[in-house]
């Protein structure tokens, strides 16, 4: 099979007619900062690769961010998670720079957010513009960097993108940000996977892993002399990583080469993607490795849900064999986006017998192939998988599964069911439903929850209808209904009736127990006021916006969990 998704044939199609970039036409995004990096562009996370870099901002908020080009401010959002506060420049070349993770707009762009946040009373809004609405000049004041989103410390994180297609680019290997690099990347861990083929299903041996010793600047060997053992079929697993000068961060590749007896038969390449594929580094890793790695596992092979233009070269799909007593040579060589190498060489011979795949010995488990839509019910328990969900054909078949310890607020109301193995990835959501009787106090707090990888409870979420919990997701393990009783906490940093006026914003601190927060309302003397949301430090903050008056206020904070458990908090303070 060589293709399952139409559409990302065609996105990929796209990558070889993109424009070239004049480099020195882009101003740096940032001011007042080292050129630092905490993260490259293509970093394989859990679900996505990195869309752009992550420029370090000396441990502190406030940078100026500005505009890298002429253009307009096209968008501007707040939302608490993902980029936080970001703004959007549409520039005069055809690409539109993002800045994420900032701590507040320049003064005519948060007046305009702060006035609708007011008019649409929502803690979140994505706002779009005109090119005549708000357009700037090169090196013109957008923003100031910060920590809000998913920010797990102060930086700024900022990409470049196609605007016809919204495209990501990677800005280092095109020269628009040129770190200090002169470090070649990391071969840490090679790992070998017998493969053999029956139904169509690809059935893999237990991989045979092999520690890496480095023998000089960018030249590495197996820590063993002797050659390594392979079958007929197979393919090489590489976990390598990549660091910059003057930081302890580590960095994805930009490139993984493979060659076998002088003959390219491999090339992984991330140049540029669009968000439709972005999840896809889940079969461009071996996912159930990677989960385990703090290095990039990289398989030198491809799947069919893996996108071809991710690999420049491809031959066999990446499977290389020996015969019995045949001696061939690997060498693999892996390129940052800095143009640094490293190179791995080692040799291969073919090893008596052959790996043959066996039907599963339960005969009930049936083939589940990427481009074929299936269905799946047992008893109280049903699931159904669309095509392109699967990166890989795999057998299936629902089980028991087995119950996590979770917190003492969660009620367990139902079995645990599997489908899929913890570690399958999944491209498309799935739709899972457990039927279940749930007490009418807790119909409406009871979600699905998965035991995952790690042995853990994760909720998921769903509804409950008609005796039915029923979910769409991509999360695969232990699937259970359980409902979570505990309401969120609510404790304001500062004192009752304190005196904040000398103070810049009332700020609580927020959580929960399972569901996470969900939603919040702040009111100040009995009127809406817009609150921030900062997930990672656990906070929620409002912005004092208006002069302090010497007055004593009422604040009332209502917090909501996924589950819809609430919390509300009643307090004062002068200002």
């Amino acid at each position: 099979m060589r293709r399952i998704f139409l559409l990302a044939a065609l996105l990929c199609a796209g990558r070889a007619a993109a424009q070239r970039l004049d480099p020195d036409a882009y101003r740096y995004p940032i001011e007042g900062v080292a050129g630092l990096y905490s993260a490259n562009f293509g970093e394989i996370r859990p679900g996505h690769f990195h869309a752009g870099i992550d420029i370090k901002t000396d441990g502190v908020e406030g940078k100026r961010v500005v505009a890298v080009m002429d253009g307009y401010v096209s968008r501007v959002v707040v939302q608490a998670g993902g980029y936080g506060r970001a703004v959007y420049l549409t520039l005069r070349n055809g690409t539109t720079a993002v800045y994420g993770h900032l701590q507040r707009f320049r003064e005519d762009l948060e007046e305009h957010v702060r006035s609708e946040r007011y008019r649409r009373r929502s803690n979140s809004v994505d706002l779009w513009f005109r090119p005549d609405r708000y357009p700037v000049r090169q090196g013109d004041l957008l923003a100031f960097s910060g920590n809000s989103g998913s920010s797990g410390g102060p930086h700024l994180h900022y990409e470049i993108r196609d605007t016809h297609d919204q495209a990501l680019r990677n800005i280092v290997r095109e020269g628009i940000i040129r770190p200090v690099d002169s470090l070649p990347p990391r071969f840490v861990k090679l790992h070998y996977i017998e493969i053999d083929s029956l139904d169509g299903v690809c059935h893999r041996r237990t991989p045979v892993s092999y520690p890496i010793v480095r023998t000089a600047e960018g030249r590495y060997r197996l820590s063993r002399s002797e050659a390594l053992p392979v079958g007929r079929r197979g393919y090489f697993v590489a976990e390598v990583t990549d660091r910059r000068n003057c930081v302890q961060n580590t960095f994805a590749v930009w490139r993984l080469q493979a060659s076998i007896d002088g003959d390219p038969y491999f090339e992984f390449r991330i140049d540029r993607f669009t968000h439709a594929l972005s999840r896809t580094c889940d079969a461009v890793s071996c996912y159930p490795m990677q989960l385990g790695s703090r290095n990039e596992a990289i398989r030198l092979a491809q799947l069919a849900g893996a996108p071809d233009c991710f690999y420049p070269v491809m031959k066999r799909r990446g499977v290389i064999g020996c015969r019995a007593g045949e001696r061939r040579t690997v060498k693999l060589c892996c390129e940052d986006d800095c143009g640094n190498r490293s190179h791995l060489s080692f040799e291969i011979v073919g090893r008596d017998g052959e790996f043959r795949a066996e039907p599963p010995a339960d005969p009930e488990r049936r083939i589940v192939r990427p481009a074929e839509a299936a269905a799946f019910e047992a008893g109280d328990f049903s699931a159904s998988i669309p095509a392109g969900a699967l990166y890989d054909a795999c057998h299936a078949k629902v089980e028991a599964g087995q119950l996590p310890k979770v917190d003492s607020g969660v009620v367990i109301l139902s079995p645990a069911y599997r489908l899929l193995d913890a570690r399958t990835p999944l491209f498309k959501p799935i739709r899972v439903s457990i039927r279940t009787a749930v007490p009418r106090a807790l119909q409406l707090k009871a979600s699905i929850v998965v035991r995952n990888y790690r042995g853990a409870a994760a909720r998921i979420g769903g509804h409950y209808e008609q005796g039915r919990v029923t979910v769409e997701t991509r999360s695969t393990g232990d699937w259970f209904v359980a409902a979570d009783t505990l309401a969120p906490t609510i404790r304001p940093l500062f004192a009752a009736g304190a005196d904040l006026r000398q103070a810049k914003a009332l700020r609580f601190r927020v959580g929960d127990n399972f569901s996470g927060i969900a939603s919040w309302r702040l009111e100040i003397d009995g009127e809406w006021v817009p609150c921030d949301r900062y997930p990672m430090q656990g906070t929620l903050v409002f912005h004092f916006d208006r002069p302090a008056d010497g007055r004593t206020h009422r604040a009332v904070l209502r917090v909501r969990d996924g589950s819809g458990n609430s919390k509300t908090w009643e307090g004062s303070y002068r200002r």
